[in-house]
């Protein structure tokens, strides 16, 4: 069985809407993250860099995109 050819490309990375386990503070993300992300309300950390993806911390709300 051969794959079969994507005529129109879609990158495989997205924005996130993430809520912060200790305040509950909805924030928007990006899955492939470089950057460690901060909570802007109490400074915990949300996501940090694990090579390609973002590892994430808090609870995903949904996906943006």
């Amino acid at each position: 069985m051969k794959k079969l050819r994507v005529l129109i490309p879609e990158p495989k990375s997205r924005f996130l809407r993430v809520k912060c386990p200790n305040c509950g503070n909805e924030q928007t993300i990006f899955s492939h993250s470089t950057f460690p992300v901060r909570c802007l309300s109490c400074g915990t950390e949300l996501v940090y860099s694990a090579g390609g993806k973002a590892k994430i911390v808090g609870e995903v709300v949904r996906i943006m995109g």
